[in-house]
């Protein structure tokens, strides 16, 4: 699926900008990607969706949100509204 494939180009993207360690600049590309080629409504924040607790995402979403550390990117996440990359800021 493009999508799919169009997402293991995006992480490479932010995977090459963690190299170094950089938190800010992986956060930085991220939010500029999120804001370039996402189609979800937080898009405009930068694919920020801002603090939620569990039960509040669909239970793909869920799950692989809360097994992240700080400042780690998820692999793709499938849900039943697309796919997602997640970056956990917090």
């Amino acid at each position: 699926e493009k999508a799919v494939a169009d997402l293991h180009e995006l992480i490479s993207i932010l995977e090459s900008s963690s190299a170094g360690g950089n938190h800010k600049e992986v956060r930085a590309t991220f939010e500029e990607l999120a804001r370039t080629e996402s189609d979800c409504s937080s898009a405009k924040k930068g694919g920020d969706l801002g603090f939620f607790g569990r039960k509040k995402m669909q239970p793909a979403f869920e799950k692989a949100s809360f097994r992240l550390r700080v400042g780690q990117l998820s692999d793709i996440v499938d849900t039943s509204s697309g796919v997602h990359v997640i970056l956990r800021l917090a």
